[in-house]
């Protein structure tokens, strides 16, 4: 008899013990299916339970990774999957619908636009820059150029690093006898087209031979896919230059040119002198953002900088995703600039965040704004 009551007194607690537990994990899940981001503006918006895809460029790759996971720590509700494909890619995804947003360091021409099946937003997140890296025995540090030599490198018209035209840049530089590799993305890249933007925008010759693009046709050269490919070329090959973002250059130790800017000034790239080429060109961006920054003004401006962008469409067809990523794009042009510095990018300055700002309220679901 004394058994048969132990028996149904532990019956009894396995299922209070079976019910406590589903009690935990129900609010366990309540917890996690939702949550809050405070907006520019100061209002909670929520942050519902939903998984992102992104794909795009490589340029602000190291960036928007730690911003994945910083976000995600705050926000486990959401996870955010991106592909770092290339500008190209990033575009041809999102204009196909496959993926929730893009990333692009190229704005989208109007005829890429027009392909798309309903209106996309162009997002600045930060500004970079891109740097021109070489691999030469014994040159390590110092190497200037002028938009006219780098022009004429990558043309194959100047092709050994001892030319005339090198050695009067660098009279203090014992440059060697030694042909020239010139490295290039072979992908379409945004880089590239913040490369050859500045190019076209400096020296007529490039502009008129070769022009500006995601993807142009290289004169000379071999190709890398990604900052990553082109920068471990460069590390590999004696002789090669090319050109990748700051942080990429930082990470793999590669030695960058410095560069002469419009004001006649060789500048190294760095966070201020890229935060000074925004200075010097913010103020001429358009409304949609879809201009350049190459070539700014200024003394102190590095000269081959430009915006890398969010592509996302106006009306969100998935309200929890819409909110998500809302949620997402507000934490990062504001909490997210924190990060920049370290990873060598340029935060937004705050004219240009309240014009960002301004767009993020037109992202929407069956015509209600997003953001509170």
């Amino acid at each position: 008899m004394r058994t048969k009551r132990l028996s149904k007194h532990l019956v009894l607690v396995a299922v209070v013990i079976a019910v406590l537990a589903l009690v935990v994990a129900a609010a366990g899940c309540g917890e996690e299916s939702s949550g809050t981001a405070t907006s520019s503006a100061g209002k909670a918006i929520p942050v519902p339970s939903a998984s992102l895809t992104g794909a795009g460029a490589t340029f602000p790759y190291p960036l928007y990774s730690k911003w994945f996971d910083v976000f995600g720590k705050d926000n486990p509700q959401v996870t955010i999957n991106y592909q770092s494909i290339g500008s190209g890619g990033g575009i041809q995804q999102i204009t196909a619908q496959t993926v929730d947003f893009g990333a692009s360091d190229a704005p989208m021409k109007d005829e890429e636009l027009a392909k798309a099946p309903a209106q996309l937003l162009h997002i600045p997140t930060v500004a970079g820059a891109v740097v021109v890296v070489y691999n030469v025995k014994g040159v390590n540090t110092g190497l200037k150029l002028t938009p006219d030599t780098l022009a004429k490198i990558f043309m194959g018209k100047i092709t050994k690093w001892n030319d005339a035209a090198l050695k009067a840049d660098n009279p203090s530089v014992n440059l060697p006898d030694e042909d020239i590799v010139v490295v290039h993305r072979s992908d379409g890249s945004g880089t590239t087209s913040i490369f050859t933007d500045y190019l076209a925008t400096a020296n007529a010759d490039w502009k008129a031979e070769v022009g500006q693009g995601k993807d142009v046709k290289w004169p000379v050269g071999i190709g890398g896919k990604g900052n990553e490919g082109v920068g471990g070329q460069v590390a590999q090959t004696n002789g090669s230059i090319g050109y990748v973002e700051l942080a990429y250059a930082t990470q793999n130790k590669l030695a960058s040119a410095l560069l002469k800017n419009k004001a006649g000034k060789f500048v190294e790239a760095t966070v201020d002198s890229t935060t000074a080429a925004i200075a010097g060109a913010a103020s001429k961006l358009p409304d949609d953002f879809r201009g350049s920054i190459v070539d700014a003004a200024g003394d102190n401006a590095y000269p081959i900088a430009g915006l890398t962008y969010l592509l996302v469409y106006k009306d969100q067809k998935d309200q929890a995703k819409g909110q998500a990523l809302v949620a997402f794009i507000d934490w990062a042009v504001h909490n997210g600039s924190n990060y920049a510095k370290d990873l060598e990018y340029a935060p937004l300055p705050p004219d240009l965040v309240k014009k960002v700002d301004d767009t993020v309220k037109k992202i929407s679901y069956q015509g209600t704004s997003l953001v509170p």
